[in-house]
Order: C-alpha cells, then structure tokens, then sequence
C-alpha cells in the first residue's frame, strides 16, 4: 500500500462524512488564495473540498496554494477529489511535520482537524465502532494496527480497564465494568459486539445507549492511542504553522477539549505556562474566540452527531527563529 496519493481520483468522490461546524471551521481558518493548509482529518473530505473552493479562486494567478489532507484509514482514499491543489497522505496525522517536509514544506497558513470518528467508520458493522450494530470488536482507525478493542477487552488488566472506562468513558461505575468483563474472559474470550454486550449488559445503568457509547468511547481511543495522538499534531502544529496561521480543532470529548484549551493558553498540552528571563509570560497562540463554538439547534438537528463538538480556533502569534 502506498503512503501517497497524488490526490487524483477519476471516479466521484464518495463523501460519507457529514462536515460539523463547516462553515464556522472555514471562516475561523481565514484562508487566503495562496496559501498552504493542512486538513489533519480527511475523512470524507467535508472539509477538504470547501478549503479547496476557497483556494481555487486565486489559480489563474499561478499562486502556490495548496491543501494536504491526512487520513490513516484507507477506506478514506475512496473520497478523494480530482484537484491538482489537494496532495492526500494516508498517514496518521503524528507525522505532518515529517511528510510535509517530503514535500518541500516546512510552514502552513492553517491546519484543522476534526477528531470525531466519520460516518462510514461508524456505519460499517465490520470497523466494530458501532455498539448498535453486530461485528467483530475492532475499533480501529488504521487497520494495519495489530491493536484491536477485542485484544484490550481480553489481555488488560482489571485496573487498566477500570482507568480506561473512568478516563476516557466517564463511566461511573468502571470498577464494576472491569471486574465484570475480566471474570467473563476467563471462561470464553470476548470477540465480537454481541458478545460483550452480553457479558456487560448487568452493568449497564441509566439510559442504555449512552452508557454503551461511553463504554465504546473509551475502546475506541484506547484502541487509537487518540489523547497521544493529538498531543502530537499540536506540539507540530506550532512548529509548522506561519505567523498569524490559523489552529482549528474539532473535539467530542472533555478531555480533548481541556488539552487543546491549555495548548492555545501555554503553548504546551500541560497547560504550564512559559516565562521568558523577564519573568514575562511567553504567548504562542491568540483565542479567536473566548469560548469553544458550537453547532447550532438546526445543525444538530440535521446532524446529532454534532451535539458534542467543541471547535477552538487560535491564531499563531510568533514563530522563533531557528
């Protein structure tokens, strides 16, 4: 399997992925004709195309915009786009500085990513990220990763579970949920979404489904190393975005939200704030907004998916001499 596409599909883009925030995701970018952005997130290429509308106005210019899209899913590669501006990267986006630089570019004007798990992932039985559907526990985003939602249910200690479902699903009652699954196994291992919802179907409290997405949440980044992950993309997105380049992200969770929010505060996902040798307070980024924006009444109407996207937006303020 190749790393690269030149981004040239003959066929129709298939998009299975319903765009959160476009319209604000694209305004907050502020992209210029000429310039040199990154989709971290390609998915069904939503956001892709509306980057790429925005920079095919300044083509008969001969201007140098381009967009790099990164997806790590492979199924991805079937919705790219007949654009000679787009280059597609089937790569987890931890490696934009290093395939960026492949392709002789060390600075962008703008980089988004949407973290939220696209449509075909959840909608296909066989990826295993829907609990409402029946298939194997997979999970995973990059199915060239020997890690799957199956071998974490069966080979984790009890404590690791009980830390993955508090952490990552805020499940209340994890200690139970864990001690539950690791008395199951001993006896049959768990491989399929019938099944351990079977075995966890006594732990289930309050609404149902919730409880079940919360649990499948918690796989699901486990699975993807996704808090990792995104701690990469933004130490990188420092590195390589321009003076007044914009950060777009998308997040679904709390704790994604918390380490982009202290990220854009410090400059680190720690939130520990830098002092220069004046005692000054060193800035990396700007809030463009006080407060993460949110999908509107009728986009979450149309699309329930949205109701838990955060976007933060941030402007770069300086880039160091190196």
């Amino acid at each position: 399997m190749k790393e690269e596409n030149p981004g040239i599909n003959k066929t129709k883009p298939e998009i299975f992925h319903v765009p959160v925030l476009l319209n604000e995701a694209i305004e907050g970018l502020n992209i210029k004709n000429e310039g040199v952005y990154v989709d971290a997130t390609f998915g069904g290429g939503g956001h892709t195309k509306a980057i790429l509308e925005k920079l095919s106005g300044g083509f008969l210019s001969g201007n140098e915009g381009r967009l790099f899209a990164f997806d790590q899913d492979e199924a991805a590669e079937k919705n790219i786009m007949m654009n000679e501006r787009l280059i597609f990267i089937r790569q987890n986006f931890i490696h934009i500085k290093r395939m960026l630089r492949v392709h002789g570019i060390t600075k962008v004007d703008g980089v988004l990513a949407d973290l939220g798990v696209s449509s075909f992932q959840v909608d296909n039985a066989y990826r295993g990220f829907a609990h409402r559907l029946e298939g194997v526990l997979d999970m995973r985003m990059d199915e060239q990763n020997e890690k799957t939602a199956a071998l974490i249910v069966n080979t984790y200690s009890e404590a690791l579970l009980q830390k993955i479902f508090s952490e990552y699903g805020e499940v209340r009652n994890a200690k139970t949920l864990a001690e539950k699954i690791t008395e199951a196994r001993k006896e049959k291992s768990i491989n399929t979404i019938k099944e351990f919802i079977m075995v966890i179907d006594g732990c289930i409290r309050g609404n149902r489904n919730r409880y079940l997405a919360q649990v499948f949440q918690a796989l699901r980044m486990e699975v993807n190393d996704e808090l990792n992950a995104l701690k990469d993309l933004l130490r990188q997105s420092m590195e390589i975005l321009n003076t007044g380049g914009r950060l777009v992200v998308i997040s679904y969770h709390s704790l994604e939200d918390r380490i982009v929010k202290n990220f854009i505060r410090s400059g680190n996902t720690d939130g520990i704030e830098i002092k220069d040798g004046f005692g000054n307070k060193e800035k990396f980024f700007m809030p463009v907004n006080k407060k993460p924006v949110e999908a509107s009444a009728m986009e979450i109407k149309i699309n329930p998916r949205a109701r838990s996207a955060k976007m933060r937006i941030a402007e770069r303020l300086k880039v160091e001499l190196r």
